[in-house]
């Protein structure tokens, strides 16, 4: 009776081993839980804003300086929620990716066991996310129906890099503005909060995203890695321009009309965003999925 023999490792996946058991280690010491961190009880001050000022669309337009104090810090607190809510819809496509790439992998690998950790983990922000836009007194923002339909899509058919990098962009994004705001004491406490937690556990999402990515790129040909950057690129332009829905204008009492074109010509907007991915451009660059094509949905969300 012949005997079976596992492979031994490559070097490749003893780095992967070793990637994923130190993410593990640092899930297990450093962990919050939303529902005891935030502080959910006091009323909502609005003496406060939802966001840094300077993250507003409108920042630096003649209508944000027309604006009374109040009036924008309903702004930023209405684009807050916005863009929590955006989140929970990336969050619940992430999920499904994750899920869906680990379905028929040991489960003995730390890398399923990792996964299964930071599926908790979004679950956990995305329940705190909601909470938080219902604490602002914002209603549930959405992306359009086109926009909904093409991330159901996307939860279906993206694989390898494609979804890992598309996670990647998502949370990058999410990540400058929030640093900023969780040292911001202009805005809320309980907004720091949220910012501080989501952070603190998506630097170990990031990290995991960036190495599957760099892995699941070696040795891929021409024509998928042409595909594969398009797609990502698409991704990267329907979430960032779903961040802030046209409806927070109305609901914070300003002119939506005036308000959108005021927000789409705002330059000092364009160079945050571009600004906060310019890591993330560098990482896409080495990847190779910069690629001509991609840079064009790149530039068009303003963050290239």
């Amino acid at each position: 009776m012949a005997s079976s023999i596992a492979k031994p490792e490559t070097p490749a996946q003893a780095s992967s081993r070793e990637v994923t058991g130190r993410l593990l280690d640092s899930a297990e010491q450093l962990s919050y839980d939303p529902v005891t961190e935030v502080d959910w009880k006091t009323p909502l001050d609005k003496d406060f804003h939802g966001a840094s000022p300077e993250w507003s669309t409108l920042y630096g337009t003649d209508y944000w300086n027309e604006l009374t104090e109040a009036q924008r810090k309903e702004l930023t607190r209405q684009e807050a929620a916005s863009v929590a809510s955006t989140g929970i819809w990336f969050e619940m496509i992430l999920q499904q990716m994750v899920l869906r790439d680990i379905y028929s992998m040991d489960p003995t690998d730390p890398k399923f066991q990792w996964a299964l950790t930071e599926i908790a983990d979004e679950c956990r922000h995305s329940i705190m996310f909601a909470r938080g836009a219902e604490k602002l007194q914002a209603p549930p923002y959405k992306p359009n129906r086109l926009v909904m339909e093409l991330g159901r899509a996307f939860k279906t058919i993206a694989f390898g890099e494609a979804a890992y990098a598309a996670i990647l962009v998502a949370e990058e994004v999410l990540d400058v503005m929030q640093r900023d705001w969780m040292r911001d004491e202009r805005v809320v406490p309980f907004v720091r909060t949220i910012n501080n937690i989501h952070v603190v556990e998506e630097s170990r999402h990031m990290k995991f995203a960036r190495d599957e990515t760099v892995r699941r790129m070696r040795g891929t040909g021409f024509v998928r890695r042409q595909i594969q950057a398009f797609v990502i690129s698409v991704a990267a332009y329907l979430i960032v321009t779903s961040m802030v829905n046209k409806k927070v204008y109305k609901n914070a009492g300003l002119d939506q009309e005036r308000a959108l074109t005021e927000a789409r010509a705002n330059e000092h907007h364009k160079s945050m965003m571009r600004s906060s991915c310019a890591g993330l451009m560098e990482f896409l660059t080495s990847a190779r999925l910069l690629t001509k094509p991609a840079l064009l949905f790149y530039k068009r969300a303003n963050l290239i």
